[in-house]
Parts: structure tokens; sequence; C-alpha cells
């Protein structure tokens, strides 16, 4: 469910007034993501995603997201465009929330992507990091090390819930990612979310990325990571190295990786195994029953944390070393 904030017909075409976005032929809730309040709209002119940001997204990111959707756009990469207010804003107010217009993207996420889509994906990947060069705004990553830490803090005495031991195995892993985790790796903006999801194709054509509301600077390579985890897993919990290599091959040849981040891989995806690990306890065990809030089984990236703890050499991602 994805629609936390309903609007009025009137209230809409009021706020159509300050665009050039042509008259409002019909809307629908879009039933899809978590964060945000999303409307298909249908205008004389061309379709737009309306966006209602909520609570879970802090008004001062705004301008980082919005702003980032644009210099990606000018750089070549194909992603929604924020479409300006006659003002020259990006941002307006409907219905008590910040709301901004977004060009329409044409495609959908793919339910069973295969080895050549994950090739895609590294490809996109790769020139989003180069598009974002020259970003100007910045935003610091808020779910990296202080970040699970606090998450952390907030579940730890309920874990044991989840899984006998859970306790004292995250609490372990914590200490390792502090201790190893690699901070001289080529850094710039990151997705930080690239899901599938978030993923359009035409066919076996990437159309676009979309959703850029947890974007942010961090490492290069955490990102790639970030993609081995979300995309190159079986429902089993089975890593195909298939995918795997499809996905770094195809990264690598757009941004080849430096010996360094190769050699940092396994501890980036402990941990980005682990933010969303973190990110998903916390829901599970504080969402209350009957909340707008669609719970994912944490469960599923423990699997993935513990299959990266036993990677001995970044060749088993399926790297050419």
């Amino acid at each position: 469910m994805a629609v936390y904030t309903d609007i009025a017909e009137d209230d809409l075409k009021w706020f159509l007034t300050e665009y050039d976005a042509g008259a409002l032929l019909s809307y629908k809730g879009i039933a899809e993501g978590v964060e945000n309040s999303n409307f298909l709209l249908h205008t004389s002119k061309a379709p737009l995603i309306l966006t209602l940001y909520e609570k879970r997204v802090e008004k001062s990111d705004l301008p980082f997201f919005l702003g980032l959707m644009q210099h990606l756009s000018a750089g070549g990469l194909s992603c929604p465009l924020p479409l300006p207010r006659k003002d020259g804003a990006l941002l307006g107010t409907l219905s008590g929330r910040p709301a901004a217009l977004i060009s329409f993207l044409e495609g959908m996420w793919l339910r069973k992507p295969d080895a050549k889509h994950c090739r895609e994906v590294g490809k996109a990947l790769a020139r989003m990091h180069l598009a974002a060069e020259g970003f100007t705004l910045t935003r610091p990553n808020a779910l990296s090390l202080e970040g699970w830490q606090t998450l952390w803090d907030k579940s730890e005495t309920r874990a044991d819930e989840v899984e006998p031991g859970l306790q004292n195995e995250i609490r372990s892993e914590l200490d390792f990612l502090r201790t190893h985790w690699p901070k001289d790796l080529p850094a710039g903006v990151i997705h930080a979310d690239l899901f599938p999801d978030n993923v359009f194709f035409l066919g076996d054509e990437l159309s676009g990325l979309i959703d850029f509301y947890f974007a942010c600077n961090d490492l290069l390579a955490y990102d790639v990571s970030i993609c081995l985890n979300a995309w190159c897993f079986e429902k089993d919990g089975a890593y195909n190295i298939t995918k795997g290599t499809q996905m770094l091959e195809g990264y690598q040849s757009v941004r080849p990786l430096s010996d360094k981040e190769v050699d940092a891989l396994p501890i980036l995806s402990r941990g980005s195994a682990l933010r969303f690990f973190l990110t998903r306890l916390y829901d599970w065990l504080m969402t209350p029953e009957g909340a707008m809030v669609t719970k994912k089984d944490p469960l599923e990236y423990l699997r993935k944390l513990r299959f990266h703890r036993q990677i001995s050499s970044p060749a088993e991602y399926g790297l050419s070393l």
C-alpha cells in the first residue's frame, strides 16, 4: 500500500494550475512503494507521477533528491525528471504534504529477472555513478555504520524472538564491520536501493531507474554490493553466480572496479546485507498490526549475510581476477 494521504480532485486541479502540465483528465493511486503516496495522473499534455512525501522522508532532503534526478537526466541517464512549477520551484504542497510532479517513465519492473537483465542493471548502475559526478549537493548515508547501530539499539533486546542466538550474532557482526569497514575507496552519489522494483524494462531493454529517495553519498562499490544482494540470489536463498558474473561484468564494462574495490566486495556485501536485515528487523518487531507498512521477512537477509561471511575470495561472486 503506497497511498497514505488521499487527495481531493478539486485540490489536485488547483495544484496543477501552478504547473504547465495541462488539464487533469484522470488520476489514481499507485499501490507499489512503501515510503510515499504516489498517483498516476493523466493530463491533456502527458501522463505524470504525483508524489506526496510522507513523514518518513525529511523535507530538507528533497532538494537533494529532486536536484539529483535533474542532474542525472542532464547527464544522459534515463530516469524520472521533476517538472518545475511556473515559479521555477520543484516542490509544492498538496493535502498538507510536500508534493512534486515527476515525468512518467515507460516500462515495468521484472518479477523474474535473469542473467541478461542483471548485466543491464550493472551497466545502468555504473552509468548512474558516472552521471552523478559534478552534482554539488551532498547527503550523508543515514543507513551506514552509525545508522545500523541506531537501528540495532532499538531492536536488540527482542532480536531472539525472531531467531534464538540472533542477539549475539548481530552484535558480533557489527563489531566486525566497525573494525574492518573500508574507508579509502572511490566515493560519490549512490542509489542505495536499486532493487528490481526500482528498475524498469521494456521487453529485455532497460528503460530507466526510479526511486532515488535513499540516494546519498557513499562508497560506489557499496552500491554494487547492494545490487548483488538484491538481484543475484534465488528465492531458495542460493547465490546465482551466473547472475553475479553478468552484473559485475556489466558494471565493469562502463566503470572498472579498482583492485581495492574488488578486495572489499565481501565486506561491503556483508554490510549491505546487514543494512537491509536491520531495517526489516526493526519494521518486523516495531510495526503495529494494521499499520500501512508492508513488513518483509528479515531472515531473508540474515541468510544472505551468512553467505557473505563464508566468502574467501571475490572470485566467488563471479569476478574474473
